[in-house]
């Protein structure tokens, strides 16, 4: 690990006081960036240590929204969410994701921002033009079972990691960032991830002396949620194909949907074509697969990942008819299907 200098940070407003941000990082949790810089794929001339930020471990909730602090750490965030129906999704994806002591580390705002698995960005005797651009990707004809179907470019190929993103994707969450000459933005997380195109080490719209600052989530009714998670084993793996959904039946018909997938692409993927064919529609065998195939027109297999195109289709049609049926024997029930009905 190369030396670094270090700026601790107690609120959001210090940012003014920092001199520069140009080779700098936040450091919030430490769970991703710090193996990031042992294995030198991050060389930070200079961290700002979030720690002590204090006043950003905080879950408000209001008429209209839950707002969320950045240094809320996920075990803090699932067990809130665990306790609101409308937000039981959130609580299963984090849940799913990682070991308790690294949820117990890992923050709302971190969580976002963590960079992809892939071997190759891992390995920096390979080429990646995510580590560093122009230098090719390995991954295209390489080991690809984990990398992503949608969303790719000739560039990279990487998947993201996230489950959280995820499900905050079919909540419709918004990022609230600050900068340091105090300006303020909000940033709806179906809009804060970059795909790679010809610039995949630019992995979402952030400047360099943006900070995350909070995370807000509309409060409505979303009726029964479902976070299916598929990996290779049934704790601490990243997700093969993940699908967040929330449904809500009216009859036979689907009165709203919101559906997002994980593991596939190179951003928490937000499945709108799907959802535009599914929405308001009465649900069938045949509009279902209609609207899955839709939304993996556009998807590309490198030879060892080529199982997650079918993979998706199946699971997420599973997901949708299961909710769907859940929702006509439990007309009523808002929440995760193992909730009290």
């Amino acid at each position: 690990m190369k030396p670094f200098a270090l700026h601790r940070l107690k609120n959001d407003k210090q940012l003014s006081s920092i001199p520069h941000f140009s080779s700098s990082k936040f450091l919030a949790g430490g769970t991703n960036l710090v193996d990031l810089m042992k294995y030198q794929i991050e060389e930070p001339e200079q961290l700002i240590d979030l720690s002590a930020w204090h006043d950003a471990n905080y879950i408000n909730e209001t008429d209209t929204a839950y707002e969320i602090g950045a240094m809320v750490t996920n075990t803090e965030l699932a067990n809130f969410a665990y306790s609101r129906s409308d937000l039981s999704l959130l609580s299963q994806a984090l849940l799913s994701g990682a070991t308790v002591q690294l949820r117990n580390r890992a923050t709302t705002g971190g969580n976002l921002l963590q960079r992809t698995r892939c071997y190759y960005f891992y390995d920096t005797a390979k080429s990646c033009n995510k580590r560093e651009p122009g230098s090719g990707c390995a991954a295209m004809e390489g080991y690809n079972r984990n990398h992503a179907i949608l969303g790719t470019s000739k560039h990279c190929i990487a998947s993201h990691p996230s489950d959280m993103a995820v499900a905050m994707t079919a909540l419709d969450a918004t990022v609230h960032t600050r900068n340091r000459a105090g300006e303020v933005r909000a940033i709806p997380v179906r809009n804060l991830y970059q795909l790679p195109e010809d610039t995949p080490e630019q992995e979402t719209c952030l400047q360099e002396d943006e900070l995350i600052v909070a995370v807000t989530i509309p409060k409505k009714e979303r009726g029964v949620h479902l976070y299916r998670k598929v990996r290779d084993r049934s704790s601490y793996a990243f997700a093969l194909v993940s699908v967040a959904c929330t449904l809500q039946m009216d009859d036979h018909a689907i009165a709203s949907i919101s559906l997002a997938f994980g593991g596939v692409g190179v951003k928490p993927w937000h499945a709108i074509k799907a959802e535009g064919l599914l929405q308001g529609n009465t649900l069938s065998d045949d509009l279902l697969e209609q609207a899955a195939q839709a939304e993996i027109a556009d998807a590309t297999g490198f030879g060892h990942n080529d199982f997650k195109i079918p993979l998706l289709v199946n699971t997420m049609k599973n997901v949708v008819s299961t909710l769907a049926q859940f929702q006509q024997d439990h007309p009523t029930h808002q929440g995760a299907m193992y909730g009290q009905r």
